[in-house]
């Protein structure tokens, strides 16, 4: 009971500061409509990659293996003590979650951000960041899943370009770290990202893993998303995602085709899905697992809801809560071919 009863109390202390307009209000929206794109400088060997759980906790086992990835990475890992933290289902609490991620931002000795993992909490402390901050000192922000709340709340605040990779307990894998350090760290040419080479025949096997073209065609625009529940979840906020001549990523797992159904319906109601340049969708693990005679698939459902809409989309790349996941830097322009199913960066991500 006393643990409910402080969780309360922080809740409604962070309730609270959003009704003083002097702090969070001044940095939730301040020049938004201003912001050009601000591009993070290149990781490169040597580095200090600070890590923090803006979600849920992580496993302490999954932290030491993190650390040990990014240091055979070429990286030097860094934590506060917050990431110790369990508060319910929370690493900690919104308030020293997010000034976990501030801290990170103002340390001049840490060059990038990795969020340690997802989960849920990220929507909880949006207004609570410090934008100006963030773009008085840009850096590589990667993660994904629950994270999807802060690469795009924080890309539309600041115009920094943030990164929908790998996070900590999953950036162990080849495939991954070679796609992520392709995106973050200098290199001569613009990369193209494409699917990774199958090789678990057994896994690839499973219907969620098909790979298929929803609608045809060759289009560019800035690359926006993460997971679905989460992109859903800003319906209403003001961090809510514009669409509108963007090439939409989305991804989920575990969820049934009907909660697949619901949030992509809720979408194409929206303002601007159905003015998007095209659709990206990923691996949606788990969400076709269990046949089912009296559901649709989780194709059905895609082909459904989204090829009327007419426009450019695929279905089965090599993102999401998989593997391997390759890295998106939302924000940057890129050029999408749905019969090569490949992503063309046409800028460079980082400077």
């Amino acid at each position: 009971m006393k643990k409910r009863r402080q969780f309360f109390k922080t809740a409604l202390g962070a309730g609270m500061a959003t009704l003083i307009p002097s702090t969070i209000m001044a940095n939730t929206q301040g020049n938004r409509t201003n912001n050009k794109t601000i591009k993070p400088k290149a990781l490169k060997k040597g580095d200090t990659i600070g890590l923090i759980a803006p979600g849920y906790a992580i496993k302490p086992e999954v932290l030491v293996e993190a650390k040990e990835t990014l240091e055979k990475m070429g990286f030097i890992a860094f934590h506060t003590n917050r990431i110790h933290g369990n508060h319910g289902y929370f690493s900690n609490t919104d308030s020293e979650r997010v000034a976990d991620l501030n801290e990170m931002f103002a340390n001049k000795k840490v060059d990038g951000i990795l969020c340690a993992r997802g989960g849920y909490g990220c929507t909880r402390i949006m207004h609570l960041i410090d934008y100006q901050l963030i773009r008085d000192n840009p850096k590589a922000l990667i993660g994904f899943s629950d994270i999807t709340a802060l690469l795009n709340g924080i890309h539309q605040e600041t115009g920094l370009v943030a990164f929908h990779g790998p996070v900590g307990s999953t950036i162990n894998d080849p495939y991954s770290i070679e796609q992520l350090q392709n995106v973050v760290m200098k290199s001569k040419e613009l990369p193209t990202i494409k699917n990774v080479e199958i090789i678990d025949q057994e896994e690839y096997s499973k219907p969620e893993y098909n790979r298929y073209c929803i609608n045809p065609g060759v289009v560019t625009g800035k690359l926006v998303g993460g997971s679905l529940t989460l992109v859903n979840a800003l319906i209403g906020t003001p961090h809510e995602i514009d669409f509108t001549d963007a090439i939409v990523c989305l991804e989920d797992i575990e969820e049934s085709p009907y909660r697949i159904d619901r949030m992509l319906t809720q979408l194409i109601h929206g303002k601007t899905f159905n003015k998007a340049a095209g659709f990206v969708l990923g691996v949606f693990k788990g969400c076709d697992s269990i046949p089912d005679p009296k559901s649709f698939t989780l194709r059905e459902v895609i082909m459904d809801r989204i090829q009327p809409l007419g426009i450019p989309a695929v279905y089965g790349m090599t993102y999401g809560h998989i593997e391997n996941n390759f890295t998106l830097p939302i924000g940057i322009n890129a050029k999408f071919d749905t019969d090569k199913m490949t992503l063309q960066l046409l800028e460079k991500a980082v400077k």
